[in-house]
C-alpha cells in the first residue's frame, strides 16, 4: 500500500498534487468537486489589486462632475476595495467550512502596502496559508537589479510581520541571477517557492497589424524550465518548492517529484479534461511507487536532484549542446 502523503508550508496533504489558482478555484461547486476528485490541497483565485483599481477607474468614468470631489472618490475607491475583499474573505471563510483539505488563499498586488493589508484579512478569514503572487517586470530602465530584486523581499518582510500563517512566494525565471534569488528568498520568513508562474504573452496579428494575446493555457511541454530550476534547487534551500506551468499528466508529475519537488500545481490540465484527471493521477502515481518499490513520496523525492547525480550537465547547457551536435 503507497503512501502519497506530503508535508507542504507545515500543513498536510494527503497527496502532492494542488489545483492551482484559476477561475476553477473561484467557487464553492468547483472546490467542493476538487476535493472529491482527490486533491490534497486548493489554491484559491486571486485577488488583483490591479483588478480592484480597474474596476475603479471604469467606475470612475461613470461619475462626470463629480471627478474633482477627491473625498468622494476616496470614499468610492474605499468601497470598492471592501467589496472585493469582502467577496473574496467569503469565499475563503465558506470553502473552510465545506472542505477539509487545506484552503490557500493567493493575492496578487503591486505594492508592498497593500500586500500587507489583504494578507491580514485572509488570514483573518481562516485561510490555512497564503501564496504571494508577485512579479516585476524589468522594463524600467533606471532601476537596477538589486532594486527590481529587493522589492520582493521588501513585500515578503512587510507581510510576514503582519500574519502568523504559512507564506509560499510564486515567482517567475526573470532575474539575472535566478539561483541565488531562489536560494534568498527561501532562507526569508517564506515557507515556500513555488516555480513557476505563467504570464500573459503578445503574440502579433499579421494580418490586423496589432497586438494580441497568445494562449492562455500552457502547453504539455512548458515544465522543463521548471524541471531544470527544481532540480538545481532542491537540498540547496530553506523552502518547498512547488512545481508549477504545463504539468499536464502522471508522468510529469512523477517527474517534478524525483528532482525535488514537494508539491505539484495543476490549472490548464483541469480546464482542458475536467477535474476527472486527478483520481487517474493519483492511481497512476501509486502504481508507478509500487512498480518501483516505492512505499513513501520520501522515498523517491529528490533521488534526481542536483545534489544527488554525478553528472551536472544533465542540468547545465553543455547537454544541450551534446544533444545538438548529434542531432542528426
Amino acid at each position: 500500500m503507497t503512501n502519497l502523503n506530503v508535508t507542504y508550508l507545515g500543513l498536510d496533504l494527503k497527496n502532492p498534487i494542488i489545483a492551482g489558482s484559476s477561475g476553477l478555484t473561484n467557487s464553492i461547486e468547483n472546490l467542493k468537486a476538487i476535493e472529491k476528485a482527490g486533491a490534497g490541497a486548493v489554491i484559491l483565485k486571486s485577488i488583483f489589486e490591479e483588478e480592484i483599481y480597474l474596476e475603479f477607474a471604469h467606475e470612475f468614468r461613470k461619475l462626470g462632475p463629480m471627478d474633482n470631489n477627491l473625498e468622494f472618490l476616496d470614499y468610492y475607491d474605499y468601497q470598492i476595495k471592501k467589496d472585493n475583499l469582502k467577496n473574496y474573505l467569503s469565499l475563503i471563510s465558506e470553502a473552510k467550512k465545506e472542505l477539509s483539505i487545506p484552503v490557500i488563499a493567493s493575492i496578487n498586488c503591486t505594492t508592498a502596502h497593500e500586500w500587507a493589508f489583504f494578507a491580514k484579512k485572509v488570514e483573518d478569514a481562516g485561510a490555512d496559508a497564503i501564496e504571494l503572487n508577485i512579479f516585476v517586470l524589468p522594463t524600467n530602465l533606471t532601476q537596477t537589479n538589486e532594486d527590481n530584486e529587493s522589492m520582493y523581499f521588501d513585500i515578503v518582510s512587510r507581510v510576514s510581520s503582519k500574519i502568523k500563517i504559512p507564506i509560499s512566494l510564486k515567482i517567475s525565471s526573470y532575474f539575472s541571477n535566478l539561483g541565488a534569488v531562489i536560494r534568498d528568498l527561501s532562507f526569508s520568513e517564506i515557507k515556500g517557492l513555488t516555480l513557476f508562474n505563467k504570464f500573459y504573452s503578445p503574440d502579433v496579428d499579421i494580418f490586423e497589424q496589432k497586438i494580441i494575446g497568445s494562449d492562455v493555457l500552457s502547453q504539455n511541454t512548458d515544465y522543463r524550465l521548471t524541471l531544470r530550476w527544481i532540480g538545481m534547487m532542491a537540498n540547496r534551500v530553506n523552502s518547498d518548492l512547488s512545481a508549477s506551468t504545463g504539468i499536464h499528466d502522471w508522468q510529469t508529475i512523477v517527474k517534478m517529484l524525483l528532482v525535488g519537488a514537494t508539491t505539484v500545481q495543476i490549472v490548464s490540465i483541469l480546464y482542458q479534461d475536467g477535474f476527472s484527471v486527478i483520481p487517474s493521477m493519483i492511481q497512476n502515481i501509486s502504481n508507478w511507487m509500487e512498480e518501483n518499490g516505492y512505499e513513501s513520496v520520501a522515498d523517491f523525492r529528490g533521488k534526481l536532484s542536483l545534489d544527488n547525480t554525478t553528472n551536472l550537465a544533465e542540468f547545465e547547457r553543455v547537454q544541450f549542446m551534446r544533444n545538438f551536435g548529434e542531432h542528426k
